[in-house]
């Protein structure tokens, strides 16, 4: 056999083995574990191994509990020991969260104990570094194997995603799926273009992970709304038989589990809820429209959730930690003082308080219409991309950065933090400004449905943007790839 020609698969010379797709190199045993043809194996092993110790450093040093996480495990728990899916205080069925979550505390409170977070954080740990080899992968099939390990090392060494392991939330596991949606769709793609025909397990598997990405958060159906329609596109003009079906076929299937979820609300709550609820209320609940619209006629910066949303019928609302855009009059912010110290009283927002809440709402609305409806919009999905991912540090790093008299060395890091992020997004968007990004309007397309659904927010969490990571790694990763 003359050097030109190849081999088939499975046709290696002694001592060689297949990476990835139709990449041969010689064995690392055979020849050396410190030999040239070993270091992409090194190189993997040495940023997984980065990776683990940056997520143990967050898991060990800053292991958090958020108020989710306390919903989250009091349905797992009750589904163990009463087989019901309810909350106490008192005791009710519920349909505020969708079920992928408490499933997955449940099963690990089956075989770890109940409350065994500490072990939830590491299983995550271990999730988020699956996360990065699916990133890896997804790079490696439609880009180069160099851009791979760009992703892979971006990928384990993001602090962002890193720091959500150490909370039992659905972030990390929401990633998880976005990664799987875009190798085994990818894998889908591919195999349609080449074939003429429908891989079934790369079908099942990217279905599997839309679902999965439903089942944990509301908002993981846009993943859907971008895959299943990319599926279509990209496969129409060489397997023009099959892509409408392969399309069909992924969505009908992605949204099968949901079918006895929207069942069982119905049949208990007797309403149709195939997803959860915009505010996170059971029927019969009032979720205080008055108050919400009258937060979204101000709020732009996360901060203003914990000193003044997250408090509504709850805890003590302080005027001055308004900003001063909260007033455009000095007649509103006697009006406004008033409402809030009406409020103060019993800390209740009754049907009559929400009423004038609404009624200053409108107000404001109707003297100001674009910055209620473009304007502030705009800046809150800014400030959610743009701001120090620290939401998860506050106990060491400041909520308000930006006040640097009072913690200069811990506004220094969160500054920091904020240009780490920063060059992130300028990176990937010059990944896509210069068509390097595979699957360029699938990937864009989420990250577009994903900004028109955080304008409509009323509070501005970082933490909705979490989901933006695993498409802004490969997009980083495809630039610097191509750059160096």
């Amino acid at each position: 056999m003359s050097p030109k020609q190849t081999r088939p698969a499975g046709h290696e010379p002694p001592g060689g083995v297949r990476i990835g797709l139709g990449t041969r190199v010689r064995n690392p045993i055979a020849f050396g574990l410190f030999s040239r043809p070993a270091w992409p194996y090194w190189n993997v092993f040495l940023a997984l191994l980065a990776g683990a110790a940056l997520r143990w450093f967050f898991i060990l040093v800053y292991p958090e509990y958020d108020g989710d996480t306390g919903v989250y495990g009091t349905i797992a728990k009750y589904i163990l020991l009463h087989h019901a899916y309810a909350l106490d205080k008192p005791f009710h069925l519920t349909l505020i969260r969708l079920p992928g979550y408490p499933l997955f505390l449940a099963l690990l409170f089956k075989v770890f104990g109940m409350d065994c977070y500490g072990v939830v954080r590491w299983i995550q740990g271990a999730v988020d570094l699956a996360s990065c080899l699916l990133i890896a992968g997804f790079v490696r099939d439609h880009t180069s194997r160099r851009a791979a390990l760009w992703a892979l090392w971006l990928a384990a060494l993001c602090p962002f995603t890193a720091n959500y392991t150490a909370v039992p939330l659905t972030e990390t596991n929401s990633i998880f799926c976005i990664a799987l949606g875009m190798f085994s769709s990818g894998r889908l793609i591919a195999q349609i273009r080449s074939r003429g025909r429908i891989a079934s397990a790369w079908l099942v598997l990217t279905a599997l992970a839309l679902s999965g990405a439903i089942l944990f958060r509301p908002d993981g159906v846009l993943l859907a709304a971008a895959v299943v329609p990319g599926i279509w596109w990209y496969t129409r003009k060489d397997a023009a038989r099959c892509s409408g079906r392969a399309a069909l076929l992924c969505g009908s299937l992605a949204i099968l589990p949901l079918i006895p979820w929207t069942i069982r609300n119905y049949r208990v709550f007797h309403v149709f809820q195939p997803l959860a609820p915009r505010y996170a209320t059971d029927p019969g609940e009032d979720p205080l429209p008055g108050y919400v619209r009258w937060t979204k006629t101000w709020l732009v910066e996360y901060v203003s959730s914990p000193d003044v949303y997250w408090r509504g019928d709850d805890i003590a609302i302080d005027v001055h930690m308004l900003p001063s855009r909260a007033f455009d009059t000095a007649e509103e912010y006697r009006q406004t003082d008033k409402l809030i110290s009406d409020y103060n009283v019993d800390t209740t927002i009754t049907p009559e308080l929400d009423a004038r809440f609404a009624a200053l709402a409108q107000q404001r609305i109707s003297r100001r219409p674009f910055r209620y409806y473009v304007a502030l919009p705009l800046a809150r999905v800014a400030d959610m991309a743009l701001r120090p991912r620290t939401e998860l540090l506050s106990d060491a790093l400041p909520i308000r950065w930006w006040e640097w008299s009072k913690h200069p060395m811990g506004s220094l890091i969160a500054f920091s933090y904020g240009l780490l992020n920063a060059a992130l997004l300028a990176v990937a968007a010059m990944g896509f400004v210069r068509r390097r990004v595979p699957f360029a309007a699938m990937l864009g397309g989420y990250i577009a449905l994903r900004c028109v659904l955080l304008a409509t927010m009323e509070n501005a969490d970082p933490r909705y943007t979490m989901e933006w990571f695993p498409i802004l790694i490969v997009a980083a990763a495809v630039a610097i790839a191509a750059r160096f």
